[in-house]
């Protein structure tokens, strides 16, 4: 029987093309995961380049190239990127890739509790060290803070019926696995638009167990200092709040996107837009590695 893949990247030429790759850089995989982009960025690096490929998930190590002088493991959220890059003696790097899609061995093994597909426990942290579980969110955040949460990272258009189910089922007991996630939310959700419902149900309570949105504000603003002028930032997004982030950003070099301007009116952006409109997979893509269907491209330059 074949072992499932780790993760099969989205958009992988086209994200190593954009990141430009000189033999000799130094390259960042901000998201090791499986090593699919570390394993292309070494295939165009020569002897003297070097990489280094963060990941919270100590899963991820067993895929790190040890026998590959050129290549550092690093287990760490990308947030952290600047601390380890000093750690390692590194001023500025000529590259930084950012695949923000989550593997698919997280989806695939039961035991994380990423996924409806499977009752597990209800755990989905990336990092099962540190932090709370989201059978902990579940059994601890009031009514509003669940709104917040199901309609700010899930988009559900009425989060409201969905948080009052989760709170009628906790006071009869925990809802402390999948299944019983599952079983609370059922009624709360449309019935023609159930498996979404469900997948957005879960993916809100992913993004907040894990600090998503608050780790990529921090990997993003970091990436200004990190890269030398001319470097390379790629960045794959695969839901609208991390889309719309990135987005901003890399038009004028800050969260909000807004675009600062001098005297004349020529924009001050510190960056140089590589693709004006993000790249997304081909119809082959997509029908080889379905997951891959809301992946979105952009690519921009420092200045």
């Amino acid at each position: 029987m074949d072992t499932p893949a780790y993760h099969i990247p989205a958009l992988l030429a086209d994200a190593i093309n954009g990141l430009d790759i000189k033999p000799d850089g130094i390259y960042v995989d901000a998201t090791f995961g499986g090593g699919g982009h570390s394993r292309a960025i070494l295939a165009r690096l020569g002897e003297k380049g070097r990489l280094f490929g963060f990941d919270q998930d100590i899963d991820a190590k067993e895929n790190a190239f040890d026998d590959d002088p050129r290549f550092t493991f690093v287990y760490s959220n990308f947030r952290y990127l600047p601390n380890f890059l000093r750690y390692h003696g590194v001023e500025k790097v000529d590259g930084i890739i950012a695949d923000l899609g989550v593997s698919f061995h997280h989806f695939d093994d039961a035991s994380r509790g990423f996924s409806f597909r499977a009752d597990a426990p209800l755990d989905m942290r990336m990092n099962r060290s540190a932090g709370r579980t989201a059978a902990d969110i579940v059994a601890s955040a009031d009514r509003r803070e669940l709104i917040r949460i199901l309609g700010t990272f899930g988009d559900l258009k009425r989060p409201g019926p969905v948080a009052d189910a989760i709170i009628a089922a906790r006071e009869k007991g925990p809802v402390d696995t999948t299944g019983k996630l599952l079983e609370a939310v059922r009624p709360a959700v449309s019935p023609k638009q159930e498996k979404r419902e469900l997948a957005q149900i879960f993916q809100a309570l992913r993004i907040e167990v894990n600090g998503e949105m608050r780790a990529l504000e921090c990997f993003l603003t970091s990436t200004l200092g990190a890269l030398r002028p001319g470097g390379r930032l790629a960045v794959i997004t695969y839901h609208s709040l991390e889309d719309r982030m990135v987005k901003n950003f890399m038009r004028g070099g800050n969260l909000s996107g807004e675009v600062e301007k001098d005297f004349y009116g020529k924009p001050l952006s510190p960056w140089k837009m590589i693709t004006r409109s993000p790249i997304v997979p081909s119809e082959a893509e997509i029908e080889a590695n379905p997951r891959s269907r809301s992946a979105k491209l952009r690519i921009a330059e420092r200045i």
